[in-house]
């Protein structure tokens, strides 16, 4: 079992690269929601829980059902990016990420985005499985 946690914060650093940017070298606000997706999928596959592997075995996928971002300040070309993760909510086929993205200590861009678990054949919520939840319960204490 690894030491993540649901209520200590994921980290993980991408690099603005020029495809993330607009004319003026500043990131598309758009591409926050690539980078906090990333950092979801990295925080899930350190607690072992690979999504096409879930998809196929358990025909369960995630979604993001609500999203609310809030800009602070403009990420550049070139910026090393601290994405920070956090589980704020776990729900029986959902959870609640708060997740931010700073630049050297300072607040870039915040949001909350809820995740739904799904079943792949009918798009519609789906229980987490018991392994999954019970996974999940885990990573919380």
């Amino acid at each position: 079992m690894t030491s993540e946690t649901l209520d200590t914060p994921h980290q993980i650093d991408i690099r603005v690269y020029y495809e993330d940017t607009d004319t003026g070298g500043v990131v598309y606000y758009a591409n926050y929601l690539k980078f906090f997706e990333r950092a979801r999928t990295e925080w899930l596959r350190r607690l072992g829980v690979n999504q096409s592997e879930l998809a196929t075995r358990e025909n369960l996928i995630f979604v993001v059902k609500d999203v609310e971002l809030n800009y602070r300040k403009p990420a550049r070309l070139d910026d090393l990016l601290r994405i920070n993760s956090t589980v704020t909510r776990l729900g029986a086929a959902s959870m609640r990420f708060w997740q931010t993205a700073m630049r050297d200590g300072q607040l870039l861009c915040e949001s909350s985005i809820q995740v739904c678990c799904i079943d792949g054949r009918s798009y519609r919520p789906a229980p987490f499985t018991p392994e999954l939840k019970n996974l999940l319960e885990k990573a919380k204490n």
